[in-house]
């Protein structure tokens, strides 16, 4: 196979990047076609007190027979629009939100084959399995942000009373920027072992750098949690923290120990 020139490697980028822009329109269109349907069944669920997260609060309140009434609240929102042209912009921008979403694991391949040619094979395994490794997280980190930190910080801000002279209206625009902000935050946040895997490829981290300051990763995560969830309650904290805190663990094992790390260890 001949080398490719820096002008060779410019245009394949190129090709990749069109071909990723192709692949995001295709799915915004496919998206903006669907999004009546996906706005009342997916985008506007956690308004309506039937919600899996609420009903499933409820149950564990009735089996473990909890009467606070974070297990026990009934819960529903109207939102308004005060805005004429919001709900058409709302509609392309959620189109494109959930096709960049949804596009992650097609990223991920592009990006494969565009660097698995100047990779040994040894090196490609362990490339193909952090991008899938990566996508799963990813979702992962949506599928939690969605089914229970946004439900949760929907319910505790939306009936948040400052005054009661104050009657709380959630208009459209202050809902849907919330909700892809945090969901999006979460899924970002669920990629931080695959980002110490790459970080430690570069030599910038190490196993034994992470474990020195893991106390601090810790402060650090709970501070991030309460960054993405800003309601008062430990519970809703708790499902934010606890993860990214495993997640810290789990960076630090994906990270091999060098031979040098390695003596360090067994001298101390």
């Amino acid at each position: 196979m001949a080398e490719m020139t820096f002008w060779d490697h410019l245009d394949e980028l190129r090709k990749v990047l069109f071909r990723v822009i192709g692949v995001w329109l295709v799915l915004a269109i496919g998206y903006f076609i669907a999004m009546p349907w996906l706005f009342d069944q997916v985008v506007l669920a956690p308004c309506h007190n039937d919600f899996v997260s609420y009903s499933f609060l409820r149950w564990i309140g009735n089996t473990l027979h909890l009467t606070d009434e974070f297990f026990t609240q009934e819960f529903e929102i109207k939102l308004i629009n005060i805005n004429l042209a919001a709900p058409f912009f709302i509609h392309i921008s959620t189109a494109f939100w959930m096709s960049v979403v949804t596009a992650v694991p097609y990223l991920f391949f592009e990006v494969w084959k565009f660097i698995s040619p100047a990779l040994f094979p040894n090196e490609q395994k362990g490339v193909r399995k952090a991008l899938v490794f990566g996508s799963i997280m990813f979702f992962l980190g949506v599928l939690l942000g969605y089914f229970m930190v946004y439900p949760l910080a929907l319910r505790f801000l939306s009936t948040y009373q400052l005054s009661a002279d104050i009657v709380n209206q959630i208009s459209l625009n202050s809902y849907i920027d919330n909700f892809m902000i945090l969901i999006l935050c979460m899924g970002l946040a669920f990629e931080l072992p695959l980002v110490t895997w790459l970080l430690s490829l570069l030599g910038v981290v190490n196993k034994s750098f992470l474990r020195k300051y893991r106390r601090h990763a810790i402060v650090l995560n709970v501070i991030l949690a309460a960054v993405i969830t800003p309601t008062g309650d430990p519970f809703t904290l708790s499902v934010v923290a606890i993860p990214l805190c495993l997640l810290y663990e789990f960076s630090i094992l994906m990270i091999k120990d060098k031979p040098q790390e390695e003596e360090e260890t067994s001298v101390q």
